[in-house]
């Protein structure tokens, strides 16, 4: 048997997960009804009955010729799995809202929470007033800018309206291989939907905004005029993440559900995601292995400051030209970028632990982190 069919059966063997699912994953993998007939089978005979009946599937397990498939086999299932994607996206389709911020096409947007929280892309929301979201249910709604972040091109949206209907959101992130469906409703005329698979799944990185964001997909779907804001969906229907157009450099990017979260906690606090700054040039620098050692430095690194901007707060605090700092808030730190990620807004105004070394000798220092604007 495939071995990925073989898996398959475990799962569903140890009812990880139903027949239902089942059938999913093995015609995701392309493999055909006979065989999946045969791997039920194992677990479940009347199962493997039903699917038979249902595709036009013979088996024989008594020795004769090999189990056949009548050509309505495959077509069956391929029905079976249209059916299920277009029931995906019309169920998604009742948390997925019409944006109108901008002069030309409307965009898209998911409806975050149901008494009136509508997540979307900020580079659809050209302006701060006159905004207005369609409803799945026809209706227009007024909307408010509670906050954005250019960063994640993340826009927070508030309707004064209740019930709405929140698709659900996938609890695991998605995997390279996966389909998946982008949904969008950029207009009176009803949702309307691109389906692909995932061809990357990334972790946190920087974006060309300047923004921090905690992962990415990519997956090969169209994304047509007015499908940004809108929500990218797994064959189950929930919403993997939000699709942008404009994030990623040759061609759009999801953001996922658990950094959107992230990011609209902090737009419902502060209208912003805050970001601090120590006002320093940076880079990498290599430290003698006794120094690292009489420090307790698991990597032989450290950061030179190259740079000390005018009234920021690393000068106010005492940081130098030529110091090398080895830890920030006693956690070591060798790259430009762990730098940037540990100056998180939640150390906005808070003094920072910061370890340098200073003429061949360690030094601690305690720097008050700004607010980068």
């Amino acid at each position: 048997m495939d071995e990925r069919l073989n898996e398959l059966v475990e799962q569903l063997d140890s009812r990880r997960i139903d027949r239902r699912e089942f059938m999913r994953r093995a015609t995701g993998l392309g493999i055909s009804s006979a065989a999946i007939a045969a791997a039920l089978s194992q677990v479940d005979p009347a199962a493997a009955q039903d699917v038979s009946a249902a595709t036009g599937t013979t088996t024989q397990t008594d020795g004769g010729d090999p189990m056949g498939q009548q050509d309505g086999g495959t077509a069956g299932l391929l029905a079976q799995l249209s059916n299920d994607l277009a029931a995906a996206v019309e169920r998604a389709g009742a948390g997925t809202v019409t944006v109108n911020a901008r002069r030309r096409m409307p965009a898209s947007g998911i409806v975050w929470t149901e008494d009136g929280l509508i997540v979307t892309a900020t580079h659809v929301v050209e302006r701060e007033e006159d905004i207005t979201v369609g409803l799945p249910d026809g209706r227009e709604a007024a909307a408010t800018v509670v906050g954005r972040d250019p960063g994640s091109d993340i826009a927070l949206l508030r309707v004064n309206t209740t019930g709405l209907q929140v698709a659900p959101r996938a609890e695991a992130p998605v995997k390279v291989g996966n389909l998946v469906l982008a949904v969008a409703r950029p207009g009176p005329s009803g949702a309307m939907a691109s389906f692909g698979a995932v061809s990357v799944v990334g972790g946190a990185w920087r974006t060309a905004q300047g923004g921090s964001v905690e992962g990415f997909v990519r997956a090969d779907v169209a994304m047509l005029p007015g499908f940004s804001g809108g929500p990218l969906l797994d064959a189950a229907g929930r919403v993997v993440g939000l699709n942008s157009s404009t994030l990623g450099r040759g061609g759009g990017l999801t953001v996922p559900v658990a950094a959107i979260a992230k990011v609209v906690a902090a737009l419902q606090t502060h209208g912003k995601v805050r970001r601090g700054f120590l006002g320093i040039g940076a880079q990498a620098v290599r430290l003698p292995a006794a120094l690292a050692g009489s420090l307790g430095l698991a990597k032989e690194q450290g950061l030179l400051v190259v740079g000390v901007e005018p009234d920021s707060p690393a000068e106010r605090d005492g940081l130098l030209l030529g110091d090398v700092i080895v830890a920030l808030n006693g956690e070591p730190v060798t790259e430009v970028e762990e730098l940037q990620d540990r100056l998180t807004g939640d150390w906005v105004g808070r003094p920072l632990p910061v370890k340098v070394v200073r003429a061949g000798a360690p030094k601690d220092l305690s720097i008050t982190v700004g607010e980068r604007g």
